[in-house]
């Protein structure tokens, strides 16, 4: 009787049916790269509540899609904004 078969990591297989396959996405350009009209300002706070989440976090490179470079502009313009009251720190509080 042959053995089980091996993946690369010496785990054991399995050809489960039902397994789920992995699923690749393609890889988000940075916006302001593609477009370098776009200009990234602590001033316009409606272009700046894209990258932010109902919560008021900053949200990651992975999820914005920017490259590090406008991402680190992009964190420093919401600080920025944060302070002058342009943007909120937290999001909705919801006080019951």
């Amino acid at each position: 009787m042959a053995a089980p078969s091996r993946g690369p990591r010496g785990h054991k297989r399995s050809h489960n049916p039902r397994r789920k396959r992995r699923i690749y996405h393609r890889r988000k350009v940075c916006r302001f790269c593609a477009d370098t009209s776009l200009v990234i300002s602590y001033k316009d706070p409606k272009s700046l509540r894209y990258f932010i989440t109902e919560r008021g976090k900053i949200t990651p490179r992975r999820l914005s899609g920017c490259c590090a470079k406008h991402q680190r502009t992009l964190t420093r313009a919401i600080k920025q904004a944060r302070t002058i009251a342009f943007l909120p720190y937290v999001g909705s509080v919801d006080l019951r």
